[in-house]
This record gives structure tokens, sequence and C-alpha cells, in this order.
């Protein structure tokens, strides 16, 4: 009688935990360019220039939203303004380190159009550097802005023992959010 036993083969780590996607990244990877990674979570977004490297990728140039209060943005570091804002940050110095152009890396997220990654992007092209893209993607300038922000603010039908609670503490007046955004980007352009 014979034996039928089977091969099991075990899938790299990342892949088991669901990290990588090795089909995605080589495709980015066939490229040649740096990656543009974004990387999104509730309270900050981080936006990093990342190129392959044999030995493992290495980070070429990182902005996160709590680098924006040097330059006075003292609002929520996980919102569109400043996810915009780190995009134009982490394009700014890509640009003075001599990078040109780049692919942007989501990591199997579903790309969603006026989302704040694609806001991220749209500061980074801002910024002058180089990225495959689609401008319907984009958020749209008032949300940029801030001003769905403000608007609901002025509306004063949001709960206030939760919403805006720590922009309370800190003394923010989220009714100037428009105007701080527009000095940021300034600041950030001027570097």
């Amino acid at each position: 009688m014979k034996r039928k036993d089977k091969i099991f083969t075990v899938q790299f780590r990342r892949k088991r935990e669901d990290k990588t996607n090795y089909r995605k990244r080589i495709e980015l990877l066939k490229s040649g360019k740096p990656r543009l990674v974004v990387r999104p979570f509730l309270k900050n977004i981080i936006a990093q220039i990342i190129e392959f490297d044999k030995v493992g990728d290495r980070t070429l140039v990182s902005a996160t939203g709590y680098e924006l209060e040097k330059f006075g943005w003292h609002f929520s570091k996980g919102n569109i303004p400043a996810a915009y804002l780190t995009g134009l940050l982490v394009g700014k110095k890509g640009l003075k380190k001599g990078i040109k152009e780049a692919v942007l890396d989501i990591d199997g997220k579903t790309p969603l159009k006026g989302t704040r990654v694609f806001a991220c992007l749209k500061g980074a092209v801002d910024a002058g550097l180089v990225v495959p893209h689609s401008e319907d993607v984009f958020p749209s300038e008032e949300r940029l802005r801030g001003e769905h922000i403000k608007g609901y603010f002025e509306l004063g039908k949001w709960n206030s023992e939760s919403q805006f609670a720590e922009m309370k503490k800190k003394g923010v007046d989220l009714g100037k959010i428009t105007d701080v955004f527009e000095e940021v980007r300034k600041k950030i352009m001027e570097m």
C-alpha cells in the first residue's frame, strides 16, 4: 500500500500574520522608484519615503502628524487637513534629500476616494514630488482646509462631553482651523 504524505509548506511569517501582500509589494518594487508609504491611525498619520535594499528597506525621510506642532498646528493630528500637511512635509523633506519621484504604497488597504491617504498624497504632490495618481481621488479643497470640521463645530450639535473635548482643554478655537491651516501650509512651503 502506497503512503500518500502531503508536503506542507509554511508561508512567510509576514504573510501568515497578514502584514505583507508580496504580490503587491513586488509590483511596487518593479518600478525601481522609492515608495511613499502612508499609514493612517486614529490620532496620527505617518508618511515615509522608503527605498528597497537587499538587507532590508531603508527609510529615507519620514514625517508624522506630531511634527506639525513645530509649525503651529495644535488641532487633531489624524484628520484630513493634518494628513495633507504631513504629506506636504514629507514631500518637502524628500525634495531636500534629492528624491524627485515615488510610487504610493497603501499596503493592501482599500483605496477610497477622498480619504486621509489621498490627502497625504495630495500634499506630497503639491510639495513637488512626482507620484503617479488620478486627480479625482483627492479630497476637495474645502475638506483639505478643514472647512467641514469648522462647519460642524459652528453648528453646535456635537456632544460637549466627548467631541472636541481635547481641543477645549488645550484652549484651541476650532473656528480658526482654516486660517491656521493656511499659515502652516505657508511655513512648510517656505522650508
